[in-house]
């Protein structure tokens, strides 16, 4: 009876602090939604994966006009290129893409890229776990 007592107290503390954290953050609230290797192509000796991503505006406002904002694609420490991202409305997405090219010997599953969501100037983040996407092929 007392661990329930417990998780239902959890519960409750954990509604109210969502709760208060969406209201405190209404505004713009840019997302990678989805990073997807879409196909390959094989080339001899190389391998061309085809990558589609989509951020979001998951937001309740419009983000600034003079918002500049991009898809940084690192593997490991190493930033690989970057994908513009125009402002966004609330509810409006958009898809960038990207090729990945490795060997044809590479095993299935060795290559990490990471997507990360970069906004200048800084908005308040209230969805930071929304803002970096991994996939590995």
């Amino acid at each position: 009876m007392f661990r329930i007592s417990i998780v239902v107290a959890l519960l409750l503390l954990t509604q109210t602090i969502i709760a208060s954290a969406s209201m405190e953050c209404a505004g713009a609230g840019p997302a990678i939604l989805s990073v997807t290797v879409t196909g390959v192509d094989h080339d001899g000796g190389l391998n061309r994966y085809h990558i589609r991503g989509t951020v979001e505006n998951v937001g309740s406002a419009s983000e600034a006009s003079n918002t500049l904002q991009s898809v940084d694609i690192f593997k490991g420490s190493e930033k690989l290129d970057a994908k513009s991202v125009p402002p966004l409305k609330p509810g409006q997405s958009y898809a960038f893409s990207y090729v990945s090219a490795r060997s044809a010997d590479a095993g299935k599953g060795t290559t990490t890229l990471t997507f990360q969501l970069h906004v200048r100037p800084s908005l308040r983040n209230c969805n930071a776990h929304n803002q970096r996407y991994t996939v590995t092929f």
